[in-house]
């Protein structure tokens, strides 16, 4: 929360903080759920929500997803390489046409970007791949194919 308060020049009050703790935890609770926990009401909550969406605190909401569900047990780590010199904003764009990304960083070194891609098998990593590819600037990729998870200690 701490780089939001810089991010944004805002200051988030406790009810802030609480509410977007009960949307970390579960992005479908109705404001009236919210509101019990927070103490106002749903139409309070959803002012706060409008407002933190507006300023950009919240940039949207999402399914996380269980990729073993999906049958999606094969993963790979794929360096990306820009034509150019790309900013954050044209990289997210261009990886987030991608599904089976489902992770992507800029990095230093002489890559561009770093994707986590999960897929169902090779045949699928492969197709995934050359999705990622086709996008506008991207000149070259470099995947290292993941064998076994050895510690996972950031995955729900």
């Amino acid at each position: 929360m701490h780089g939001v308060l810089q991010r944004t020049g805002d200051r988030l009050d406790l009810l802030d903080r609480q509410i977007i703790g009960c949307l970390t935890r579960d992005a479908r609770a109705t404001y009236a759920v919210i509101g019990d926990e927070v103490g106002l009401s749903a139409p309070a909550v959803k002012r706060r929500v409008d407002r933190l969406l507006a300023e950009g605190v919240i940039r949207g909401f999402t399914a996380l997803v269980d990729p073993e569900v999906l049958g999606w047990t094969t993963e790979a780590y794929v360096e990306v390489y820009w034509k150019g010199i790309p900013s954050p904003t044209e990289l997210r764009r261009a990886l987030e046409k991608v599904p089976e990304i489902v992770d992507a960083c800029s990095v230093t070194g002489s890559a561009d970007a770093l994707v986590h891609i999960l897929a169902a098998d090779i045949p699928h990593l492969e197709e995934a791949i050359e999705r990622l590819r086709q996008q506008p600037n991207v000149q070259q990729t470099r995947s290292e194919v993941v064998l076994s998870r050895l510690i996972d200690r950031g995955r729900p």
